[in-house]
């Protein structure tokens, strides 16, 4: 897992990916400002998911919540390893 993020955080270009994979992009390389300030504002689902994410890997699992339940997800169950490949092959595909 620690290498896709490494190879993500290197290899993928943030300007040309949309927001949910650019604030995955940026949490990778480990700025989970950026990464919250891409998803904050934004109204879609996918974008949505991602910043319930971020704020459950930072154990704000109030907003957490807050953000599964607009982004129209269960809270997640699984580890945050298991929902991150889950969150990226989900976006990849769409």
């Amino acid at each position: 897992m620690a290498d896709f993020r490494a190879s993500l955080a290197d290899a993928v270009p943030e300007t040309t990916l949309a927001p949910p994979l650019a604030a995955l992009w940026w949490a990778a390389k480990g700025d989970w400002n950026q990464a919250h300030r891409i998803v904050q504002d934004e109204s879609d689902a996918n974008s949505a998911w991602v910043h319930a994410y971020l704020h459950r890997v930072e154990g704000d699992l109030g907003n957490a919540g807050y953000w599964y339940r607009r982004a129209g997800q269960p809270v997640a169950k699984d580890t945050v390893e298991a929902e991150w490949e889950r969150i990226v092959s989900t976006l990849l595909a769409s």
